[in-house]
């Protein structure tokens, strides 16, 4: 095979958005990626697209899932999804980003409320306080 022809069959200049997206995992499936590209969530070059963009390596993709952003660069094409270790090799992300991400989801993590607090409902532990409580 050539080296300039990609194993996985795309024609190595351009990928569409949306199928780029899922074979890099960022989405489960094609029509969540579409979604998320349609509503803005999901941005090229800091412009606003559509899910058929004609991605090409270089470009700079921002992506937004939730509370969560990725600033990536894209690297290869792809429009085929492959296993996870395998698709992390389809972009390169800022470190900035990356750093920010982490910051967040370790915030997250600390601010748990209990789940009495979110729901109105008493734990296990909490109901058997109260059971010793009673008694």
């Amino acid at each position: 095979m050539d080296k300039e022809t990609p194993a996985d069959g795309s024609d190595g200049e351009r990928a569409r958005l949306d199928k780029w997206l899922w074979a890099a995992r960022f989405f489960k499936t094609r029509a969540l990626a579409r979604d998320a590209v349609d509503n803005g969530r999901v941005r090229v070059n800091a412009a606003r697209v559509k899910p058929a963009r004609a991605l090409r390596v270089g470009d700079v993709v921002d992506i937004r899932i939730g509370e969560l952003t990725w600033r990536i660069t894209v690297r290869d094409l792809s429009d085929r999804r492959g296993p996870a270790p395998w698709a992390r090799e389809l972009y390169d992300e800022d470190p900035a980003s990356r750093e920010a991400r982490e910051r967040r989801i370790e915030a997250e993590r600390l601010a748990r409320e209990p789940a009495h607090a979110l729901h109105g409902r008493p734990t296990k532990r909490d109901r058997r306080m109260i059971h010793r409580f009673m008694e």
